[in-house]
């Protein structure tokens, strides 16, 4: 018998003022009630600009970001994280095609750029990697690398600005692009991502043991899947959406996506599917490749939602945010 489903309620955000517009393969950070948005591309493979774009929660507003200091050239597939009122941006595709490895960090509060670290320092050149942040680090995993896909798992401690390399997952856990990455009490997890298929497999790192262990979940288990949006909710990791089936033309073309949601309980490691209002017209809908980020709303946690691709290869402009009202 299936458990009862979990029950969470999506908003679609009014949109004011001048923002990003419709595009993929971009990225979001949350810093207080502001969304910071970079990166990302309308036409497949040709990244957009590298204006700094905010949108205020409070008042659904978008404006471009005035600052100083050397913005990031524009790049599709970065990633970034927030810790405090910095943001950190690592790796991406430039418009040659060629992956990149600078780590860059903006400071909300001064409003400067500053390149952090680049070349040989710190994790070799990828995009469509995963990445994500606590108090302390910036946790960068996986992507697709110069060679190939990757499975190595970086820190960037924000206090001592040094890179650290844990240990190798190994072979069981294969170099993968668009996994989901979450860090929930000291451990790190890897969930499922591309790694020449669709994967449906998780692993974990224990940050205090230094220890890599495949994980073997129950409950009702979301099909294979990359490229979704990933947020912490409680001890739960939730997914949403993603590509289920990759397209024949690759990242030229539209794969098929999903439009689901589920969560892993970290502890009891079972998974449960989201009652989330689909089909409705303030969800989503299929989609992958989005700008995601936890977010919250009248004290909930939850995830932020925006743009990315549709089963029909348009870039989408919409926002969304997902707060549970029952788990």
């Amino acid at each position: 018998m299936a458990a009862t489903p979990m029950q969470g309620k999506w908003v679609q955000l009014k949109q004011n003022g001048t923002g990003p517009g419709a595009r993929s393969s971009h990225a979001i950070a949350l810093v207080g009630n502001k969304v910071y948005a970079f990166g990302g591309e309308f036409q497949p493979r040709v990244p957009v600009d590298n204006h700094l774009y905010v949108f205020d929660l409070e008042t659904e507003t978008w404006s471009i970001q005035e600052a100083t200091g050397e913005a990031p050239p524009p790049r599709v597939g970065v990633a970034m994280a927030a810790v405090g009122p910095i943001i950190y941006f690592f790796g991406g595709r430039d418009a040659t095609h060629q992956e990149l490895n600078e780590l860059y960090c903006f400071n909300t509060s001064t409003n400067q750029w500053k390149l952090l670290t680049s070349g040989e320092t710190g994790p070799q050149n990828r995009s469509y990697h995963s990445i994500t942040s606590d108090s302390q680090n910036v946790y960068v995993f996986g992507g697709c690398g110069v060679e190939g896909r990757l499975n190595d798992l970086w820190a960037y401690n924000v206090a001592d600005q040094k890179w650290i390399n844990f240990p190798s997952p190994g072979e069981a856990c294969k170099g993968r692009g668009g996994p989901g990455l979450a860090v929930v009490q000291g451990k790190i997890w890897v969930v499922y991502g591309f790694a020449g298929e669709e994967a449906d497999d998780v692993h974990c790192f224990d940050i205090a043991k230094g220890e890599w262990k495949e994980v073997e979940t129950k409950g009702e288990k979301p099909s294979a899947r990359s490229v979704f949006s990933t947020a912490v909710v409680g001890k739960q990791i939730l997914i949403s959406g993603g590509e289920i089936d990759p397209s024949d033309l690759g990242h030229m073309g539209a794969g098929c996506f999903t439009a689901d949601a589920y969560g892993l309980d970290t502890e009891t490691l079972e998974w449960r599917k989201w009652d989330d209002g689909v089909g409705s017209e303030e969800h989503p809908g299929p989609r992958g490749w989005c700008a995601f980020a936890a977010g919250s709303r009248d004290g909930k946690e939850g995830l932020l939602v925006y743009g990315g691709n549709s089963p029909s290869n348009d870039r989408l402009d919409d926002i969304f945010l997902f707060t549970p009202t029952k788990y």
